[in-house]
């Protein structure tokens, strides 16, 4: 199968699995595990902030990033479509007792101008807000990215207000390479950021919450608390060593790949997409003009070997990483371009014996 569905389906290289095999361990829970603390150590440092912790998801990274800043009752503004809003089992409202708003965007890049005018007033019958939440890039929007300008913006004006800024930075080395800057840039102004180990960087499992000691250790507690404290978490941390050594380096080519499929597709008459507007390893097209629903279409592909996700009404989503080659890229777009001739030929034949089968104007002719 060529699974576009996602960069979580990643194995591990060969590098990780040997790394995890000769892993010097300990038991975290009493922070006795070298390699874990080694990982937390060298993820602070390479973001240029004061602690680190090492956690099972990304989810979870996002949630003690959340109940680092907030209180219940506490309101929480992010884009639309956030994964922190929409795909994380309302955590922010169950375990943080936050509510949250989504706040209407082009492409997932939120503004400051957007964001000031649902900041609530310092009054008491509104849920105050504490927290904002920026998704870089923007997963359900297509791997957008933020300007940096725009970043430093929204945190500069936060902090005047006494909000904090958390970064859902899941795929943040894609962002990083798509801008030719430094991960340690695009946060530098946040009070959080996580990051996974387990989408384009290949690790197996595991995220990484960065921030300052104070906030780390809330977040630690609270790990504890949803029993995310490791043991000999060291075989694991063995292989976020190496994804943060390896990996970064070549995420352009998985963008290659993307902008490769969407140029592709582009071709298609009946699909719709943007080629400008993938600038990482997510693209997001829609089918709306062929015959086929999401579902319809993600079985039609999966019965030729072709992985993909439904995004949303008629779109579709591609997700290229290293175990997705260029050749597979080729060989997806052929399968898709099939999909859909075989479909517009079976029309085809369907309006045909339609039309046939209905009387014909005569047009004046005798």
């Amino acid at each position: 199968m060529i699974d576009l569905r996602s960069d979580t389906v990643t194995r591990p290289t060969p590098a990780m699995r040997a790394a995890m095999a000769n892993a010097a361990v300990g038991d975290d829970a009493y922070g006795e595990d070298p390699t874990v603390n080694k990982l937390e150590t060298c993820a602070a440092e390479l973001f240029g902030k004061e602690a680190a912790v090492f956690v099972a998801s990304g989810t979870l990274a996002n949630i003690l990033g959340v109940k680092a800043h907030t209180q219940h009752g506490d309101e929480l503004l992010c884009a639309e479509r956030s994964h922190i809003a929409d795909y994380e089992l309302g955590m922010p409202a169950w375990y943080a007792g936050c509510s949250i708003r989504q706040v209407q965007t082009a492409d997932g890049i939120l503004s400051w101008e957007l964001l000031e005018r649902h900041i609530r007033p310092p009054r008491p019958i509104f849920p105050p807000t504490t927290l904002i939440s920026i998704e870089n890039p923007h997963n359900m929007c297509g791997g957008s990215v933020y300007p940096l300008q725009t970043i430093d913006r929204i945190c500069d004006e936060a902090h005047a207000r006494d909000i904090k800024v958390h970064m859902d930075g899941s795929r943040i080395f894609n962002a990083a390479a798509a801008m030719g800057i430094p991960p340690a840039r695009i946060a530098r102004k946040t009070d959080t950021v996580m990051f996974c180990l387990s989408k384009g960087l290949g690790a197996p499992v595991g995220s990484i919450l960065i921030g300052t000691s104070e906030s780390i250790e809330r977040a630690r507690m609270h790990r504890r608390r949803l029993g995310g404290a490791w043991r000999q978490g060291g075989v694991l941390a063995a292989a976020g060593l190496i994804a943060l050594r390896d990996m970064p380096q070549r995420l352009h080519q998985d963008h290659v790949k993307a902008k490769i499929l969407a140029q592709g597709l582009a071709r298609i008459p009946s699909l719709s997409v943007d080629p400008a507007k993938v600038v990482t390893n997510i693209l997001i097209f829609d089918i709306r003009d062929t015959a086929f629903t999401a579902p319809e279409f993600v079985a039609q592909l999966k019965a030729r070997g072709v992985l993909v996700s439904q995004a949303g009404g008629t779109r579709i989503r591609m997700v290229t990483h290293f175990d997705v080659s260029m050749d597979d890229c080729i060989e997806a777009l052929s399968i898709v371009e099939e999909v859909i001739s075989n479909s517009a030929a079976h029309s085809g034949e369907r309006s045909s014996i339609d039309s046939s089968a209905q009387p014909q104007p005569n047009c004046g002719l005798a």
